[in-house]
């Protein structure tokens, strides 16, 4: 157990480390996630008359801010270089087929699951066992998309579930510790957004933190009014560094073994 401790609390330090220097050489991605957020904004509301081609013509724009939002990610994480904003164009378009099949994959069968229990008087309780279950299962599968690079939609939900199941307890320590003091409702209601589309909605990367910020600020006793206006500027940088964070916990679990971390803490 203090083996596991021990190695635990350093791989956290190790990614907690490695993020703070991708944020120093990727920041830039805060003015454009905010760029892409007014986007969605301005798009949405020209479509919204559209109904359900508007809906597809929105999901494919998600698909691609999220593809280009993974790629820059991919370039601060893996890169261990500086991105400016030359990178950002050519970031467009990647990852893009990935997401729109992954995403596919999962909106499809949930569509056909709440129409089926339209008349189900349990259908809540239904519906947010499900989404949680994807939310735990698929919630590494950005991780996956730009760093394993697996073929097809089917091989990145494997990988996903194997990489829970190899090492659930490292990936949702942090998750936990956030969302510990605000109760299994708040819990389960975050998982369900992410649920609905395997943890591929640009709006979700957004308000999560927009959310868990609010929740913190109003525990420690901030005023709503100030609360909103320190939630709305860290909001894009807590926005940020949580994908970094993400992307180096994912590498540092992904190329070793529980085991292999153990017995790496005991010798050193």
């Amino acid at each position: 157990m203090q083996s596991f401790i021990q190695a635990t609390g350093r791989l956290y330090h190790q990614a907690l480390f490695a993020s703070i220097q991708s944020f120093t050489r990727a920041w830039i991605l805060i003015p454009v996630l905010l760029a892409f957020a007014l986007g969605l904004i301005l798009v949405t509301s020209l479509i919204a008359p559209l109904g359900m081609i508007g809906g597809f013509i929105l999901g494919a724009l998600n698909a691609l801010v999220i593809g280009s939002t993974l790629s820059l990610t991919e370039q601060a994480v893996l890169g261990a270089r500086r991105v400016s904003w030359p990178d950002v164009f050519p970031s467009m378009g990647q990852y893009f087929w990935e997401v729109i099949s992954v995403g596919f994959m999962v909106w499809f069968p949930l569509l056909f699951l709440e129409m089926g229990l339209q008349t189900n008087p349990y259908q809540p309780l239904i519906a947010t066992a499900v989404f949680f279950l994807i939310f735990v299962l698929l919630n590494p599968v950005p991780e996956v998309i730009y760093q394993s690079r697996n073929g097809s939609a089917l091989e990145v939900v494997r990988e996903s579930y194997e990489f829970v199941v190899e090492n659930w307890i490292e990936w949702f320590l942090p998750v936990a510790i956030a969302f510990g003091p605000f109760g299994l409702t708040f819990f389960f209601q975050m998982s369900s957004q992410a649920g609905r589309r395997g943890g591929l909605d640009f709006w979700h990367l957004i308000t999560l933190p927009f959310s868990v910020l609010s929740e913190w600020l109003s525990l420690l006793g901030v005023s709503s009014d100030m609360s909103f206006v320190i939630v709305l500027g860290l909001t894009p940088i807590v926005t940020v560094f949580m994908l970094f964070f993400r992307g180096h916990l994912f590498a540092a679990l992904h190329r070793s073994s529980r085991r292999q971390r153990m017995f790496q803490s005991r010798i050193s």
